[in-house]
This record gives structure tokens, C-alpha cells and sequence, in this order.
């Protein structure tokens, strides 16, 4: 704009230059003429062109104003709303009108302050900027996380969304290992991921190694005592991040909407897609894939993402282009020992006849033979309760692994689930049923009145059978009564009489030394004077 008004007055300002600037700036060729003819009247102008002028008097946003844009969510017309009762008790001055009020909310505050007032800190932080980290090199930082595919799979016949657990290297955006989980997550699924990230051998390779350090969030599973010293194990530093901070790890965020948009959204039972009706829910005839299919389909697509797809970052080169031009040199671990290190440490148990006892269960192996009475050691992985691995406790020589005796079949296990799944069902229906609270609807203002008659019956009945499995109810406490105190304490006759009469209980070892003070001491004189 100064440079426009430069060539006015210079008398070499054409309607193409200010076509031009027009077009530029997004207005209207009239309204660059106007500017330019204010900014000749006050040069102040030209540094904000389209801003209005400050006047004296002009309604600015008060702390008051913040407040109720704080407390309506962002919501102009009801903060207006709002000063006008104000103003009406007579708590204040009359607000401005509603347009006002919009155009000193879009001058005063930033975009992100809007936000914030109307959507919270995650809402304001989309406005922010944030800073790249240098590439670095490959395995110089990892970053992983948890995501759950928004995808119904057949899980034993039941419509489950799996759980994805994946490693990714920040230099090259290569997805070194995952693991999928039909259920929630656990820092079993941390380990299995770990273990295909860190092999190079097939199927994992040619990308792995041990990184440098890890990034993750405060999630349970990642800093598990168990996660924790394998990472200790295998001398990787864990970079723990702050809470609800998903911008500090933004090479795997990014692969987790990446994973959405580009494989997830076009698989068969969807959970997100746009279906006709109410209720954007699956529908009952469509066919979903089974779990293995899923699986299958996903390390496709991660080896499509490692060997084919071109990140932006990269600059036209994929994942595995930029992983085999950098020189680093890799830390490799052998398989039987990044096995061993991976598992969860059980302590030293002793090996007996009837095998070894883990957690009440005995487990037993063909290798045992002969073996009865030395001292072993217990690795296992984590809820995988049908195998341990038993090393020896003095060497750490590996003996072999040692299967669960008397294991049930899949048929009495699957019994069993039944009857627990039903069973937690009548107790979620009775939970449900014992906290429905139903009120009387008033149209009066008055105190709130419960509902629900029962008669004594009913409530002798109910009281009864909630007295036999109430312990503290069952109790005696005054059954043996505690021994009466020493003489010399002040007790309250209230205490006294549900005391056991008769000898007092003994004073303490430093006392007894010194003797009783005070009136003991004459009554014992008197007792030898007689």
C-alpha cells in the first residue's frame, strides 16, 4: 500500500497496478481507490489498510467480555444477551450492538484466543506454530503409540475394532515393526512390536536395529515395569513426553491419520462411513473381515508404505530409499536374545517333582528329566499364562520353555467364558437396576421427592440377606473386653465400665523400671508398712 501511494504522488499509479493490487489483496478495485485516498489524509492507514481508525469511545473487549465468551463457549449473540440483563439490573453500561460486538471480538482477539474461549486448549492449539525437528539420522529416534482402527473385524465371531502398536523412525518415516491386538493393548503388545522392530531378519527386514531413543506418551503400557527394563536391557533411552501433547510425536501421529485416510477407509466394515438413516451404524449383512485378513491386508499396506509411498518429508524418495542412502551403522541384537530380554522376569523358583509352581499352577517340560532340585529362573511373556521360559538361576543358561499341566481343553475354556460373560451381564443389569433413582416430575419448585414403594416384607427381606454378607455387621467387638488400663491413668467413667475387671494391664518396659509415679508409689508404701 505505501508503495501505491508512492506512485500516486508521483502521478505514475495505473488502474493495472491497482487492478492488480486489487486482486492481490481479495477486494474490489474501489476499495483500493478509497484506501489510497484515506492513506493521502493520515499515512497511518497504509500500515493497516481496510482497518478501521481508532476514534475515542470505540467498544473494545473488556476482561468482563472474555469472561462470558469463556462461560457461553464462544457464543456472540448470548454474551450480547447477557450484558443487556446485565445492563437492565443496573450492573453495568448498555452493550453495543450485536455487529459491534462481532467487529471488536475480530479486531481485539487472535484467532487462536477465539478458539480457546469457544473450544478449549486443544481448539486454540490448531492456530499455534509449531517447529520441525531436524531429520537427524536413521535409529537416532523412534516414536510409537497405540491407535485403534476404526474397522469391525470377526473376532470369534463377534464385530471387535483391533488395536494397532507400531514403531516408526523419524529420520525416514519407516515403519519399523507393529503388532495388532484383537482386544485392548497391553505391554504384551508393546513387546511383540518392539521384537519386529528391532529384527532385520525376514519377514521384518531390512529395517530395524536398536534405536538411540524412543519417544512415548504417558500411556501404561509403554512405561510398564516390564517395558521399561527391556528398554534398559537393550540400552535405549525413553524419551517420556507430557501429557495430551501429540504435537511432540508427530512423525507417529501423523502415520496414525495417515493409516485412515489412505487403508482403513476403504475396508469393508468401515466404522466411520457415511451410511443412510439415523444411525451411522455397521449393517447387519455386511461381511467383515476376519482378523487374520486384516492383519494380512495391513502389512501390505505398511510394506506399500516402506518400499513405494513418497512421503513429503522425503522429497521424492520412499522410506526405504532414504533408510538404505544414510551410512549410520546399525546396532543389531540376535533373536534368542532380544527374546530374552523382551520377556518379564518371575524371580527364582525351585525345580521339583511335580515340576515348576508358578502363580498356583505347576508347568512341566520333557527336558525336566533328572533335573529335580536345582535352583531356575522364570521368564514369560506377559497373559500368555499356557508357556514360561525357565533358565537356569546360577548361569542364566537357557534350559527350555515349561507348558501349563492339566491344561483345559478349548471346549471347557470356552465353557467357562460363557458362563463368566453371562454372569457379568446379570451383574452390569443388576448394578444398573440398584442405581436407576426415579424422581417425581414437579412443575412447581419444590423439594425433590424419590420414588419407589416397598413393602416391610420386601424390606425385612432385603436388610436380612444384606446383613449376612456384611461382615463388619457381624462383628462383636465388646465380645472380650479390653483389660482394665494402669491405675494411674484418668479414665472416663464412661470407659471404665467396658473394661474387664480385675488385673491392669502391665506398663510399659521403661516405666516398670523407673516404678509408677505419684499415688502407685504411696500405695505401694502403704501395702509394705502393713
Amino acid at each position: 500500500m505505501r508503495r501505491l501511494l508512492a506512485l500516486r504522488r508521483e502521478g505514475k499509479l495505473t488502474t493495472t497496478r491497482v487492478r492488480l493490487a486489487a486482486d492481490v489483496l481479495g477486494v474490489r478495485e474501489r476499495a483500493v481507490w478509497r484506501w489510497l485516498a484515506a492513506a493521502e489524509r493520515d499515512e497511518a492507514v497504509a500500515r493497516a489498510p481496510g482497518e478501521r481508525a481508532a476514534y475515542p469511545g470505540r467498544f473494545t473487549v473488556t476482561d468482563e467480555v472474555r469472561a462470558l465468551l469463556r462461560l457461553w463457549k464462544g457464543k456472540v449473540a448470548a454474551v450480547h444477551r447477557e450484558l443487556a440483563a446485565r445492563a437492565a439490573r443496573g450492573e453495568g453500561e448498555p452493550p453495543p450492538s450485536i455487529p459491534t460486538l462481532h467487529r471488536a471480538i475480530q479486531r481485539d482477539l487472535t484467532p487462536g484466543e477465539r478458539a480457546g474461549l469457544a473450544g478449549g486448549e486443544r481448539a486454540a492449539r490448531k492456530h499455534d506454530v509449531f517447529l520441525a525437528r531436524p531429520r537427524g539420522w536413521r535409529n537416532h529416534v523412534w516414536e510409537t503409540d497405540h491407535v485403534q482402527a476404526p474397522v469391525l473385524v470377526d473376532v470369534d465371531g463377534k464385530p471387535r475394532r483391533p488395536w494397532i502398536t507400531w514403531f516408526t523412525d523419524c529420520a525416514t518415516n519407516a515403519i519399523t515393526g507393529l503388532a495388532v491386538t484383537a482386544a485392548h493393548p497391553s505391554r504384551e503388545s508393546v513387546l511383540a512390536a518392539l521384537r519386529s522392530a528391532v529384527l532385520r531378519e525376514d519377514p521384518y527386514g531390512p529395517f530395524g536395529g536398536l534405536p538411540e531413543k524412543v519417544r512415548v506418551d504417558r500411556g501404561k503400557d509403554f512405561l510398564s515395569r516390564t517395558v521399561t527394563a527391556a528398554f534398559d536391557l537393550l540400552d535405549v533411552t525413553v524419551e517420556d513426553l507430557s501429557a495430551y501433547t501429540p504435537h511432540l510425536k508427530g512423525t507417529v501421529e501423523g502415520l496414525n491419520r495417515a493409516v485412515e485416510s489412505m487403508f482403513l477407509a476403504a475396508l469393508p466394515g468401515y466404522a466411520r462411513q457415511p451410511r443412510p438413516g439415523k444411525r451411522a451404524s455397521c449393517p447387519k449383512d455386511e461381511a467383515l473381515l476376519s482378523f487374520e485378513d486384516f492383519t494380512a491386508r495391513l502389512l501390505d499396506w505398511t510394506r506399500w508404505w516402506n518400499t513405494e509411498h513418497q512421503p513429503v518429508p522425503l522429497r521424492g524418495r520412499t522410506p526405504l530409499e532414504a533408510w538404505q542412502d544414510d551410512p549410520t551403522p546399525l546396532r543389531d541384537v540376535a533373536a534368542a536374545d532380544l527374546w530374552t530380554f523382551t520377556l518379564e522376569d518371575a524371580g527364582t523358583r525351585t525345580l521339583t517333582t511335580r515340576g515348576i509352581r508358578f502363580r498356583k499352577r505347576d508347568y512341566v517340560g520333557p527336558w525336566m528329566t533328572g533335573q529335580s532340585g536345582i535352583q531356575v529362573r522364570i521368564r514369560f511373556m506377559p497373559h500368555h499364562d499356557h508357556r514360561i521360559e525357565v533358565y537356569h538361576a546360577a548361569t542364566g543358561r537357557y534350559l527350555g520353555p515349561a507348558d501349563l499341566a492339566d491344561q483345559a481343553t478349548e471346549e471347557q475354556i470356552s465353557a467357562v467364558r460363557r458362563v463368566r460373560a453371562a454372569r457379568a451381564r446379570r451383574l452390569k443389569k443388576d448394578l444398573e437396576a440398584s442405581q436407576r433413582d426415579r424422581y417425581a416430575a414437579v412443575n412447581q419448585p419444590e423439594a425433590p421427592r424419590r420414588l419407589g414403594a416397598l413393602t416391610t416384607a420386601q424390606a425385612e427381606a432385603e436388610l436380612a440377606q444384606a446383613a449376612d454378607t456384611n461382615l463388619s455387621d457381624l462383628a462383636l467387638p465388646d465380645l472380650i473386653p479390653p483389660a482394665a488400663p494402669p491405675a494411674d491413668w484418668r479414665t472416663p467413667p464412661s470407659l471404665a465400665t467396658r473394661t474387664a475387671p480385675g488385673r491392669p494391664a502391665p506398663l510399659p518396659a521403661e516405666l516398670a523400671a523407673d516404678g509408677p509415679p505419684g499415688p502407685t508409689a504411696q500405695t505401694a508404701e502403704d501395702g509394705d508398712a502393713s
